[in-house]
């Protein structure tokens, strides 16, 4: 009887780990959702009002996520149509030089229309086999996108009027240089920065920055409940997705926004469980909104 009950509750036990890796194998990877807000900012100059930005971030391209499904990816991108496209790292999973030259994205990508720019970070998956080159640069360079390496770059409106883009290296396997990149920044305008990895955030608030957008966490890949993220990684462990208001008492009325993308692939392992595939739409705004909501779909 006991050898009964133990074979009969060891089989119900196999069977709800296999239908969660199955589900989180097979399903959640192919959902996605578009998250979109509205970014409040006085420093916002008028004529930007209403411009809006996309983010996405980690693709780990490879045999979980391929070229295929980065081809759905970008048709969803085009029919949102943004006015600036940003990534924040991570473009290929981990492997050999060969492995990655399988997965060139630069064709795809370069489909992505942005009138007012494409930009780019590199992320710790971005630094090749061996962890010695930065494989993705190439790529995304190819495909449109501006390389933010401890760089500020303008986009300015036909009328003269700008918002500050700057972008800060890897902080695992890069060489950031926040002081001589965000020192320099407008402090009387509006500034958006890519990081790749989230918690550097902590150290960034004494600089004039209003959005920070990060990736890296993958919101934990699998999250359980009462459990948590089971997948957390070295500066993506405090904050882990979505929108947090950092304080700093010498902000004072300037808040600084973080906003941490889930991510599009899956690395360690191939699956997601309670953290679906992001895309998220960012719409600027000069007076306060609040808005936000999400949509889902399967790509």
């Amino acid at each position: 009887m006991h050898v009964q009950l133990f074979l009969g509750l060891a089989t119900v036990f196999a069977a709800i780990i296999v239908f969660i890796y199955a589900y989180g194998f097979t399903i959640v990877p192919k959902r996605l959702s578009i998250t979109r807000l509205e970014v409040y900012s006085p420093s916002l100059p008028e004529s930007f009002e209403g411009v809006t930005l996309l983010q996405f971030s980690d693709t780990h391209l490879g045999p979980q996520f391929t070229l295929p499904r980065l081809r759905q990816l970008v048709d969803v991108i085009q029919t949102i149509r943004p006015d600036i496209v940003v990534f924040t790292g991570d473009l290929h999973d981990a492997g050999s030089a060969d492995n990655i030259a399988k997965y060139d994205p630069s064709p795809l990508l370069a489909d992505i229309q942005a009138p007012l720019g494409k930009y780019a970070v590199y992320g710790n998956h971005d630094f090749g086999y061996g962890r010695k080159t930065r494989s993705s640069g190439s790529f995304l360079s190819r495909a449109g996108f501006k390389m933010l390496v401890n760089e500020r770059e303008k986009i300015t409106l036909p009328g003269g009027d700008s918002i500050t883009i700057a972008g800060l290296d890897d902080y695992v396997l890069g060489k950031p240089n926040a002081e001589s990149t965000l020192s320099k920044l407008d402090k009387d305008g509006f500034n958006i920065l890519l990081a790749h990895e989230p918690d550097v955030a902590d150290r960034l608030t004494r600089f004039p920055v209003d959005l920070q957008l990060s990736g890296h966490s993958h919101g934990g890949q699998v999250s359980l409940p009462l459990v948590g993220a089971l997948v957390r990684t070295r500066l993506g462990r405090k904050y882990l997705k979505g929108k947090y208001l950092i304080h700093d008492s010498q902000r004072k009325e300037r808040p600084y926004l973080l906003y941490v993308n889930r991510g599009i692939g899956t690395t360690r392992i191939p699956i997601r469980i309670g953290s679906d595939p992001e895309l998220a739409v960012f719409t600027l705004r000069g007076s306060p909104s609040n808005s936000s909501h999400s949509t889902s779909l399967r790509f």
